[in-house]
């Protein structure tokens, strides 16, 4: 049964009021640490870079796996690099609790000799697993934002949360990485947001698109979120298009989501959309933000990636969550009644989550009637 109230962002005066949050400004501490690491929460901070070079690189600090939040703090690194040659790495590594630390009043988190420092305008961030290191600044182009308070809220009584905040939705990249001795210089664009709850994800989230890049003047965030079945499956969309470094569009009321060119893949037995697509019409300007897919860089299910019991008590209760991650053109168009204004395409990378299972009801944007298997 759904709930009376099936999912939203949080925007209202009291909102604002309670979390102690400015509608104007992000202020530093809000990408300092939000929760304690115990149980029934999670979060993390998360860098993802494209590189002149054509390497593409991510970085995730997490205090635990997020699909077990009702752990106690258990840190972890996540470090995607993809070569301009073809090569790729991959790591999930766990830490000892107490190899951990993190400052509640800006973004400075420790683990294990990692580090991901920053003030809102200038990051520093290191991460070092096995032959693979990465040690790279990123500075701000792009003020901070978030989509009204960045609390996502479930439930009758509003206090199941989940938090997003884009800190650097695009900034400049400098310094290197190294794989087995060999290194390398690194420039290029970034991107940084903090995300932290206090609600397993499972229990809130069906699944989500999320996407962010750069095509000639403009900067893109957009993301179409899917409420759990039992609110509904309500979705949640979030956008923000910036250009010259000053915001132009970030109102998701006029918002609208589609999903094209639909397939199973194969791997994750997830239904995927090769093209996905963000219309924003504010009445004067019309823009049209588009992903197509070229191929996927990343393809897992969660369960893979555990290890021992919970391994074999998620196969148990039949959990087959995803994650897809892919590589593809971003193309982003402006508008004014028929006319095309500008036209401009890049090369992005954005995500698709499932916590949930595959829909299969009319309103699903990605329709089954559409499927086929690649």
């Amino acid at each position: 049964m759904t709930t009376k109230h099936s999912g939203s962002i949080a925007e209202r005066d009291e909102d604002y009021r309670r979390i102690g949050i400015s509608k104007d400004s992000v202020a530093a501490w809000e990408d300092g640490a939000r929760t304690d690491g115990g149980r029934g929460t999670y979060e993390w901070w998360y860098f993802d870079a494209h590189l002149d070079d054509g390497a593409k690189l991510v970085v995730i600090f997490m205090t635990k796996d997020l699909s077990a939040p009702n752990k106690p703090l258990s840190p972890m690194i996540r470090l995607n690099l993809d070569l301009p040659d073809g090569r790729s790495f991959s790591f999930i590594r766990d830490y000892p609790a107490d190899s951990f630390s993190a400052a509640d009043d800006h973004a400075d988190v420790r683990i294990a000799g990692n580090r991901f420092t920053g003030n809102l305008s200038h990051y520093e961030i290191h991460a070092e697993i096995d032959d693979v290191k990465v040690d790279v600044t990123l500075d701000a182009e792009i003020r901070p934002w978030r989509p009204h308070t960045g609390y996502l809220v479930f439930g009758e009584k509003r206090d199941l949360e989940f938090s997003w905040l884009p800190a650097v939705p695009q900034g400049t990249v400098r310094g290197s990485y190294e794989v087995a001795g060999v290194r390398s210089d690194a420039t290029g664009g970034g991107y940084h947001d903090h995300n932290w709850g206090n609600v397993g994800m499972t229990a809130i989230i069906n699944d989500w698109y999320w996407a962010r890049g750069q095509a000639g003047p403009y900067s893109v965030i957009a993301s179409y979120i899917t409420s759990h079945e039992k609110f509904g499956y309500q979705p949640i969309p979030i956008f923000m298009l910036a250009k010259d470094g000053q915001i132009v569009a970030d109102d998701a009321a006029k918002t609208r989501f589609r999903a094209t060119e639909a397939y199973t893949d194969t791997k994750t037995g997830k239904p995927v959309a090769g093209v996905t697509q963000y219309f924003y019409d504010d009445g004067t300007d019309r823009y049209v933000v588009t992903f197509t897919k070229h191929r996927d860089l990343v393809a897992n299910t969660f369960v893979e990636q555990m290890k021992g019991i919970r391994k074999i008590a998620a196969r148990l209760i039949g959990f087959d969550g995803a994650y897809l991650r892919f590589v593809g053109d971003l193309t982003i168009e402006r508008w004014q009644g028929t006319t095309l204004v500008e036209k401009h395409t890049d090369e992005a990378i954005w995500e698709l989550m499932y916590f949930g299972h595959a829909r299969t009801d009319d309103r699903n944007p990605v329709r089954p009637k559409q499927l086929s298997a690649r």
